[in-house]
């Protein structure tokens, strides 16, 4: 998996046990503290965890990640679904193209596998590039106080999956019930 931005080249892969230190210190940088690196912690260790979708993005000259992108097991009604996030990239990469890496390659991951659906809760102004539009058009809920605008759904098939619709159900570890 890769792609590019205007001044830099981008490598996405899967992560692997040596990137842990690296994503949870880029995770805290990017967000600002420590709580949405400790929730990467916390779906590791839950059920909703799935090998090869926690995915890293590097620099072509160097290995170590610098930004990081997770989908986890969630579910609309009892569909099953992604829950994507966090999106992180270090704030010394930021606006560079690593993010739409990220996002792309989570996607294409996803698709791979026969995945059908993908949601989550982020800025409304940078996730509908991928397609992502408002979840409550499609009749899908949350079980908390959210913007609309930036609570999200994408069909990774529309054509042959329209998106369900129900109450999201995410991972123990986001805390929602």
């Amino acid at each position: 998996m890769s792609s590019s931005s205007p001044s830099l080249s981008w490598h996405t892969r899967v992560e692997q046990p040596g990137d842990l230190p690296a994503v949870h210190e880029l995770t805290a940088a990017a967000f600002g503290r420590p709580s949405e690196a400790d929730l990467l912690e916390a779906l590791r260790a839950d059920e909703a965890w799935i090998d090869g979708l926690s995915i890293v993005a590097t620099t072509r000259a160097e290995a170590t990640p610098v930004g990081h992108v997770l989908l986890t097991r969630a579910f609309i009604g009892d569909t099953p679904a992604l829950a994507m996030g966090p999106v992180s990239v270090h704030p010394d990469h930021q606006r560079s193209g690593a993010g739409s890496a990220l996002v792309r390659a989570g996607l294409d991951a996803a698709r791979a596998r026969g995945e059908r659906f993908v949601i989550l809760l982020g800025h409304p102004w940078y996730y509908p590039r991928f397609g992502f539009g408002r979840a409550s058009e499609h009749g899908i809920t949350l079980t908390v106080d959210a913007p609309d605008e930036a609570w999200m759904a994408l069909s990774l098939d529309p054509a042959r999956h329209p998106l369900p619709s129900g109450t999201a159900r995410w991972a123990a570890a986001f805390g929602i019930a």
